[in-house]
């Protein structure tokens, strides 16, 4: 498939690009500083700003699927899923966040006491985000959100998947590695199971 990835040079962007690439796929590994981005084969690295919403169109139009991989603060949500619909792509998928996620029924984890505040605001615009995807109807959609601890590690091939909860392993520890998360949001793309929908994944 052609696929466009935005946000390509990130952590989790560089990983999904690799994951993507290893597999075949055509990449457009979109970021500000696309030299950022290592070569690979099937990698096509492309200067974009995800806030230039035409300009971004224009990038992800005749792709089969995109991919954000951004900081939910850097950019105006409007703008880019505008971006996304107007450049008529099959699928979107967004690297979403944990702080949506519920620790109980109706209790998001970005509202619970012990949320690091450096990470608050990124979290409830990542909440804001989903919100806004569910109310889309004819965009292909999946959010997929990574566990509370989302950091460099194996690429394993063995996690779980959830829906809208907190994913605990039995050490009582909440993480995802870049690299599965990859696999995960990879498999995705290869074969639908969540459009219009988040799901997660986790240890």
């Amino acid at each position: 498939m052609r696929i466009a990835v935005v946000g390509a040079s990130g952590n989790a962007g560089s990983r999904i690009v690799a994951e993507l690439a290893r597999r075949g796929h055509a990449i457009t590994a979109i970021a500000r500083h696309p030299e950022k981005i290592a070569p690979q084969p099937g990698v096509t690295p492309t200067r974009g700003d995800v806030t230039d919403q035409g300009s971004l169109t224009g990038l992800l139009a005749g792709h089969d699927a995109a991919v954000s991989s951004v900081h939910f603060l850097d950019f105006d949500p409007v703008k880019l899923i505008g971006a996304v619909k107007d450049s008529k792509v099959g699928r979107y998928l967004v690297v979403g966040g944990a702080g949506s996620l519920e620790v109980a029924p109706g209790v998001q984890l970005v509202t619970t006491p012990g949320f690091p505040v450096a990470y608050k605001a990124e979290a409830e615009k990542g909440a804001a985000f989903l919100d806004l995807l569910a109310g889309e109807k004819q965009l292909n959609w999946t959010f997929l959100s990574p566990q509370a601890l989302f950091t460099a590690g194996e690429r394993t091939g063995k996690f779980r998947l959830g829906t809208d909860q907190l994913l605990t392993a039995a050490d009582g520890k909440s993480w995802i590695s870049f690299e599965d998360f990859a696999v995960a949001l990879a498999d995705e793309i290869e074969r639908p199971a969540h459009i219009r929908k988040r799901f997660t994944v986790g240890y």
